[in-house]
């Protein structure tokens, strides 16, 4: 973060020399519109405070006669939890938008949020402090394009949401974007039904998402069916099989999985 432009840039123009001083963990409360929903693990962050003390203050702003925390909650959180009385912090007055803006930067620029969360937090800007698309992309330093695609994996249901997590897709920002194009949450289920089974990437995702919203895939492109395999174990090869039809059942795949293990024995 020191050397984050938008963030060292939007300190020096609401002060002079940021005021750093040590407050009492009793005198700070939560930012309730925090972008982060959990806190992760923060063992190795709890060791590191013990041995060695909150190395980067936290940024609090005044509320009444307490303070409320901008960014740092896991600092926070960690040295309440070692026993700590105080922590260093930064104060600045800032408004609830650019408490948010900050939030935000400083948790984008550590890689702390996951894609909900992050698409969460940029939601938030829109819905509660009514920024554009336009003014979020030139806040975080991303292609307008790019916030657009983020900000609508925010409209995905919680349900949805625990089913992509129990998929194991809920990090991988391409196939959420594909699913969050979709209407409803019947067809985001169906569409996290054959992403799970068939090991479908972002390209085929892409296709079945313009069948069920009654799209014409690419006319050059047949339907067919795609069967992708990939060893937990060893993540260096991967089985992609294209059928050229639309269904196949398991049956069929094992019995050209079995002919090619046949070929491949006798050489042929």
């Amino acid at each position: 973060m020191r050397h984050d432009t938008h963030f060292v840039e939007f300190i020096s123009r609401k002060v002079a020399a940021p005021l750093v001083r040590l407050i009492s963990l009793d005198r700070i409360d939560p930012n309730p519109h925090q972008a982060r929903s959990e806190l992760g693990n923060i063992e190795e962050l709890m060791s590191s405070i013990k041995s060695k003390g909150v190395l980067e203050p936290i940024i609090v702003r005044p509320r009444r006669d307490r303070y409320e925390i901008i960014a740092g909650e896991r600092r926070f959180v960690a040295s309440k939890n070692v026993g700590l009385k105080e922590i260093p912090c930064i104060e600045m007055n800032v408004t609830d938008n650019e408490a948010m803006e900050i939030s935000l930067i400083e948790n984008l620029q550590r890689k702390d949020l996951d894609v909900f969360e992050e698409a969460d937090g940029l939601g938030t800007l829109i819905d509660i402090y009514g920024y554009s698309h336009a003014q979020i992309s030139d806040k975080i330093g991303k292609a307008r394009s790019t916030v657009t695609e983020i900000i609508n994996i925010s409209k995905i249901p919680a349900p949805i949401r625990k089913l992509c997590q129990a998929s194991s897709i809920d990090k991988n920002r391409s196939l959420l974007i594909e699913i969050s194009k979709l209407k409803n949450e019947a067809e985001m289920k169906a569409v996290i039904d054959n992403i799970r089974e068939r090991g479908l990437k972002r390209e085929d995702t892409r296709d079945l998402t313009k069948l069920l919203k009654g799209k014409e895939t690419d006319k050059k492109k047949p339907k067919y069916y795609v069967f992708n395999y990939s060893p937990k174990e060893d993540r260096s090869c991967r089985i992609h099989i294209e059928f050229k039809k639309e269904s196949v059942s398991r049956q069929e795949i094992i019995r050209i999985l079995e002919d090619l293990l046949v070929k491949l024995k006798t050489n042929q």
